[in-house]
């Protein structure tokens, strides 16, 4: 038999989720721009894995060192346009619904005011107006 031995390493127990910072990441994603480096040798020499290295360089070089620190995709800027014009128009039609119950509510104050309150109002034997709602048969009060 031979005298070589190969290194093994075995992982035993359940380890947490290491997490890195904002300075470590960044570091590690100037050392894979230097001569000579490849982004798998400066992987394994950190013990972090060669794909995770490259999406930080990705999110690195699509929005810098927040999108990198913050972990988060990034969205570019036509995509924020669009959802700004969006809110802008969902603004205006919410405008124009609200002047739309404004403008009804005047109107019903008009009609309520140049007819005068109906029977069933003027009466106070009901909780609410039957005509309010169209409905008739509205809960009526017992006199005491």
């Amino acid at each position: 038999m031979s005298d070589d031995y190969q290194r093994i390493e075995v992982i035993t127990g359940t380890a947490r989720r290491r997490r890195w910072t904002s300075e470590q990441k960044l570091r590690i994603i100037e050392e894979t721009y230097e001569p000579g480096e490849s982004v798998s040798a400066v992987a394994r020499r950190h013990g972090v894995a060669a794909n995770l290295v490259f999406r930080w360089r990705r999110l690195m070089d699509e929005g810098g060192s927040i999108a990198v620190s913050s972990d988060e995709t990034v969205v570019g800027n036509s995509e924020v346009r669009k959802l700004e014009d969006r809110v802008r128009d969902l603004e205006r039609l919410l405008g124009r619904k609200t002047m739309e119950v404004e403008i009804l509510k005047d109107a019903l104050d008009r009609a309520e005011s140049k007819n005068g309150p109906c029977d069933c109002c003027r009466s106070g034997r009901t909780v609410r107006c039957e005509a309010d709602r169209g409905d008739v048969g509205r809960v009526a009060l017992q006199p005491a």
